[in-house]
């Protein structure tokens, strides 16, 4: 396997019951790929997100991270999170702690730093994504797109080798979509791996560096954005972007 290859994931499939919401998918990742995962709601998007993250187990095939299946790796599923990080819809920050503190609680928890090295490490995350001046404020004090910029800071503070992102804006105002799209932006400028579920077609049209639609649990299409937003091959991809492309 290439050695600048993060993931690989090989014949993954998932069922809840008898639904099986992915089938057979394919899929790899290199270190400095933004990859766009669109499809309708329900063509297993979040799901395949939540099975590379482990928040969900595959029903079969493998996941390799750099070449070790982390289902059956020594790898802590801690440690592995940390290297693969995740943005979510619903920022999932703790309520109770300060920003500084949502930032830090991983620095120093999974990755064992002292609280000086994540103060110094979630505060420059913080400014990086123009939340330095809210370091003590509690969540529900903040916005969405500035949770969101929180959100996105403390998965920065792991410092991993690549971030999922699953639909980071879709529970944002419109006129917050776009200081959260911005952050994302600079990072795939910046080369940061990304693996991105989004409805943004334009950043995925602008921004990603391989486009996949996926529709009923599987892979139906991939490509640059180009090929993909100008000429796509599936009818179902041509179905599913007709209404953005006339627009």
């Amino acid at each position: 396997m290439e050695t600048n290859t993060i993931l690989e994931i090989n014949h993954l499939v998932k069922s809840f019951g008898d639904n099986e919401v992915l089938k057979d998918i394919d899929f790899s990742t290199k270190k400095g790929d933004v990859i766009c995962i669109i499809g309708s709601s329900g063509s297993g998007k979040s799901t395949l997100l939540r099975c590379i993250n482990m928040l969900e187990s595959p029903t079969s095939g493998e996941i390799l991270h750099k070449g070790n299946n982390i289902n059956e790796t020594a790898l802590k599923l801690n440690e592995y999170r940390s290297k693969v990080g995740m943005v979510f819809q619903s920022f999932n920050l703790f309520n109770n702690m300060t920003v500084l503190e949502n930032c830090m609680i991983g620095v120093t928890t999974v990755r064992k730093k002292d609280r000086v090295y994540a103060r110094i490490v979630a505060m420059r995350y913080l400014k990086k994504v123009g939340m330095a001046a809210y370091i003590n404020a509690k969540p529900h004090q903040l916005s969405g797109g500035q949770k969101q910029r929180v959100a996105i800071a403390r998965a920065l503070a792991m410092e991993p080798e690549m971030i999922l992102f699953d639909e980071p804006t879709s529970a944002l105002d419109p006129e917050m979509v776009g200081e959260v799209l911005t952050v994302m932006k600079t990072l795939a400028k910046e080369g940061m791996t990304m693996i991105v579920v989004t409805h943004e077609m334009a950043f995925a049209r602008d921004v990603s560096t391989r486009v996949v639609f996926m529709d009923n649990g599987l892979i139906a299409e991939e490509g640059p954005p180009e090929q993909i937003f100008a000429t796509p091959q599936n009818d179902r991809t041509k179905e599913f972007l007709a209404r953005f492309i006339s627009s």
